[in-house]
């Protein structure tokens, strides 16, 4: 009966944390593929000769012959807004941003 109550304490201890550093991990991830992008986009208007006011649609990043082969994906589920050239873009999850 201590052995089962002990492993019980020990899993409400570890459980939170391991969730806690699984959100971070997540986190982090987003935040570099969001660079990752913001860098495309860059190269995407040095290459283009666009504008900063013009903003990028995938085909534009994303593809075998883009700066990006394939469409980075945020590891919580939310969704990428590529927004105007010279603007960061955003992911739709609250604290994932730089």
């Amino acid at each position: 009966m201590i052995v089962v109550t002990l492993i019980g304490v020990l899993a409400a201890i570890a459980v939170p944390s391991y969730q806690h550093s699984v959100a971070k991990t997540q986190a982090r991830v987003c935040v570099t593929n969001l660079k990752n992008i913001e860098i495309a986009k860059a190269q995407w208007m040095a290459e283009s000769g666009k504008g900063g006011d013009e903003t990028p649609g995938d085909t534009d990043l994303f593809g075998e012959d883009r700066p990006i082969r394939d469409k980075p994906k945020c590891p919580s589920g939310g969704t990428y807004d590529l927004r105007a050239a010279r603007a960061k873009p955003t992911c739709s999850i609250p604290g994932h941003s730089y």
